[in-house]
């Protein structure tokens, strides 16, 4: 099985905040998506990892092929990244937003990176046609970080650290605009068949409703495909 992109696929390029992150939002994405949630809906999703707050199921490789397709001609003008770098996948899930707000753990209620290299990028890729949210993009108001690299790492999270004991650090479910802590600066909203490209050590989280949990289901629930993306040396 092959993923082609759509014909009338369209590219928007943003910024991020006062830091200038790069953006890229890629609407009408795939030629046929219901292809990929039928794919998903024959799967058996579980709980993967600590951290993602709810379950996962890993995609098929034809699905990191087309993102190897699409996004090698966009490495270079978009991220400053070799077009003909080595693209290794860390992760490449679909995933079902599904835990309680009530349940998260501290990490679970502010934004995060997924890595501090300025080498790895993340794709959401919106398969679901509810309205359950998107993806933000946040500053720390204490250190003005808006991105979280090798150098900023060891600041962040020692400041974070110490104000996870504050009484006003989070709310009690997903954050969902700005906080105590964090200052919301951009957000993509949720739209089927709509991909968003990001660098991983930007500030982010999804757009969660805690007023309505998105369903453990493929047709009614939160659906996306999530991958990370390491642009490696081509001769690496």
């Amino acid at each position: 099985m092959l993923i082609e992109p759509h014909p009338g696929l369209r590219l928007q390029a943003r910024r991020i905040g006062a830091e200038g992150a790069p953006l890229l939002v890629i609407d009408q994405a795939v030629a046929d998506p219901d292809r990929l949630v039928r794919k998903a809906a024959r799967g058996h999703f579980t709980p993967q990892g600590a951290m993602f707050p709810g379950l996962r199921l890993r995609a098929p490789l034809f699905y990191e092929a087309f993102l190897e397709r699409l996004l090698r001609p966009l490495l270079a003008e978009h991220f400053g990244l070799p077009a003909d770098g080595r693209l290794a996948f860390p992760m490449c899930h679909f995933s079902l937003v599904t835990q309680p707000p009530e349940r998260l753990v501290f990490l679970q209620r502010v934004p995060h990176i997924d890595s501090a290299a300025d080498n790895g990028l993340a794709t959401v890729h919106y398969l679901f046609r509810g309205e359950w949210g998107g993806t933000a993009f946040y500053r720390h108001r204490a250190t003005g970080y808006e991105r979280v690299d090798e150098a900023r790492r060891d600041r962040y999270f020692a400041a974070l650290q110490d104000e996870s004991r504050r009484e006003d650090a989070t709310g009690a479910g997903y954050i969902n605009g700005d906080s105590a802590l964090f200052e919301r600066i951009d957000s993509v909203d949720g739209a089927f068949n709509r991909l968003v490209v990001y660098r991983r050590n930007s500030l982010h989280s999804g757009n969660i409703d805690n007023r309505r949990v998105p369903p453990a289901d493929v047709q009614a629930g939160r659906l996306s495909v999530n991958s990370f993306i390491d642009v490696l040396d081509p001769g690496g």
